[in-house]
């Protein structure tokens, strides 16, 4: 290992040494000594391969983390290793459109949301309201079907005659001759004239 890197895969340095990355150098050194005699070779009771392993990882470890300026490089290399495992494990970020940029800075942002699959049970509600929608549309048809009501209606021949009647008028005045019009029918009563103000004042 050189320029103060140590590989971050396997279990950190810390867990080596049993502390949390918040440990003082006074806490590093407490807890070096007390796992160096149980894994020194000459003092420990585990077989002699181990436990010059487990020491030698002990003395690296302690050697890394003693250090302040190996280890803030350390504690960075962890914090970019734990960075990329957690965006390796969650879920994709939409990019923006090109041209358009996410607003605020980065601490800020926030992953565009992912259209998810619809779960069982608004299936369910769609297909009971597609249900409905059938059903009304087959229940207003029957009814209407039922009472004789025509579905597609005509609509009227002129715009100034859409009352039946005028309608009827109108034909038999325009099938009469224009004397007819004027006189009454001979087998009519005579009605004497209107009196106006001239009769009334004679």
């Amino acid at each position: 290992m050189t320029g103060g890197e140590h590989p971050v895969t396997g279990p950190s340095l810390y867990a080596l040494l049993g502390l949390p990355s918040t440990a003082t150098p006074q806490e590093l050194r407490q807890a070096f000594r007390s796992l160096s005699k149980l894994y020194h070779p000459d003092t420990t009771t585990l077989p002699l391969p181990e436990a010059q392993d487990q020491f030698r990882r002990l003395q690296e470890a302690y050697l890394v983390l003693g250090d302040p300026q190996r280890r803030s490089a350390y504690d960075s290399q962890l914090r970019l290793a734990l960075l990329q495992r957690v965006e390796a494990l969650g879920p994709p970020v939409a990019s923006p459109a090109p041209g358009l940029a996410m607003p605020g800075p980065a601490a800020e942002r926030r992953p565009l949301s992912v259209r998810r699959a619809f779960s069982g049970g608004e299936w369910f509600a769609l297909v009971l309201l597609a249900l409905a929608l059938l059903f009304s549309l087959v229940l207003g048809l029957g009814l209407a079907w039922w009472r004789g009501v025509e579905l597609v209606t005509q609509p009227p021949l002129s715009t100034s005659a859409s009352d039946p009647i005028e309608r009827h008028t109108e034909d038999i005045t325009a099938r009469l001759p224009a004397d007819e019009l004027l006189t009454p029918p001979a087998d009519a009563p005579v009605q004497p004239p209107a009196a106006g103000p001239r009769a009334v004042a004679e």
